[in-house]
């Protein structure tokens, strides 16, 4: 990553709609799966879509079995949102398994830079001011990508979790 980037975690906002329907857009036309979840949430009315992400950080209007969660968008210096970062306040069975306290995503241009690194880093001291101080932070066994930045924030292995249709969840846990 380039040391002269200035990076950030801010609260989700309308004041970067287009920004972030660039964002949005880009994980569109890759057809790749849209990680972390929140970022599924369609932005066609913006405002809603922040009011709702406010509203899970607040616990309010959360659906049955959901916990509260807190998102940041990871920008650099020219308010370009480079990532999107979602951590779940505490854990149910079910995100001891498949969701962890952290879930990151870096748009598809900006990838392979060390961002994923740095956002999770940052992430990382979210959690800490949200009062967790050992966080689980899980990837598919065959994202290299992820499983190197949680090793490079000191993730350490715990058992995987191996879901009905086969796929190998690792599970790290991070202490800061």
């Amino acid at each position: 990553m380039d040391s002269n980037h200035q990076l950030s975690l801010i609260k989700p906002t309308v004041d970067l709609k287009e920004e972030y329907l660039s964002f949005y857009e880009e994980w569109l036309e890759s057809k790749e799966d849209m990680v972390p979840w929140v970022i599924k949430k369609d932005p066609s009315n913006f405002e809603a879509m922040v009011q709702f992400l406010n509203d899970n950080e607040q616990g309010r209007n959360l659906p049955e079995g959901w916990v509260p969660d807190s998102t940041f968008w990871l920008i650099n210096e020219d308010k370009r949102i480079l990532g999107v970062v979602n951590i779940r306040h505490r854990l149910t069975e079910t995100l001891l398994n498949i969701g962890g306290h952290i879930g990151y995503g870096i748009r598809p241009s900006e990838r392979r830079k060390g961002f994923a690194t740095k956002l999770l880093s940052l992430a990382l001291e979210k959690t800490k001011e949200l009062g967790i101080r050992k966080a689980l932070v899980l990837c598919n066994e065959d994202n290299t990508g992820s499983f190197k930045t949680i090793i490079n924030n000191g993730g350490i292995p715990d058992s995987d979790f191996v879901e009905e249709d086969g796929n190998i969840i690792k599970r790290f846990w991070i202490e800061k």
